[in-house]
């Protein structure tokens, strides 16, 4: 089984929550994960799995605790040709950049040549008090297009 690397970018603790859900369900269907919360660029391989799941906060913005990781992402214009990403945003539809945060990442992954794995998951706090909820639903399917 692949080893998936879950990055958590959270303001309030929603999207810590909802990574800690999802690398149980993995590891509960054999895979291997490793969760990091607003990680160092250096501590993550620039290849494999990696699951990103973010809040959005403010106008559409990344969390204080992933905007470092982010930011040096951009920087260092790392080749990422070789890993794959899934996607998971939080947010609230009441906003005009509804789950800005996760497509800010898509957009870079993408550009630095990485391929995501099976749909973007957009939860709507207002629809789903618990995101843990949608998010398990969406990792059954996610995790057979590994």
């Amino acid at each position: 089984m692949a080893d998936i690397t879950l990055i958590s970018g959270s303001t309030l603790g929603s999207a810590e929550y909802v990574a800690d859900h999802l690398a149980e369900k993995l590891n509960e269907a054999g895979y291997t994960t490793e969760t990091l919360y607003g990680p160092e660029l250096d501590e993550v391989k620039p290849e494999g799995i990696w699951l990103v799941v973010t809040s959005t906060h403010g106008a559409g913005e990344l969390p204080e605790n992933i905007q470092p990781f982010f930011d040096a992402l951009k920087e260092q214009q790392l080749d990422l040709s070789n890993l794959r990403y899934g996607a998971v945003g939080i947010g609230n539809r009441e906003y005009d950049l509804f789950c800005g945060a996760i497509d800010q990442f898509e957009t870079l992954l993408s550009s630095l040549g990485a391929k995501r794995i099976g749909d973007c998951l957009k939860i709507d706090v207002l629809e789903h008090e618990i995101p843990e909820d949608p998010a398990g639903v969406w990792v059954e399917t996610w995790k057979e297009s590994i």
